[in-house]
């Protein structure tokens, strides 16, 4: 399969739309949650949020890998 630099473009940008809409969902509905939530994680060790944030991109790989492959 063969994707052309402007057909790639359209989904990096597609993503990072829909990335920016469910980061926007927490503050919106809750903004004092979403206030606690950075609260916390402005405390937490550095190391910490790197697992967390390996952990995420894990999981994101592995969704989108079950949503191209079925």
């Amino acid at each position: 399969m063969q994707v052309s630099w402007g057909e790639l473009g359209r989904y990096v940008c597609g993503a990072f739309a829909l990335y920016l809409v469910l980061e926007g969902i927490l503050p919106f509905l809750n903004p004092g949650a979403a206030q606690r939530l950075m609260l916390r994680m402005s405390q937490m060790p550095a190391s910490q949020l790197r697992w967390g944030g390996l952990v995420s991109m894990a999981v994101g790989v592995g969704l989108l890998w079950v949503a191209r492959n079925g």
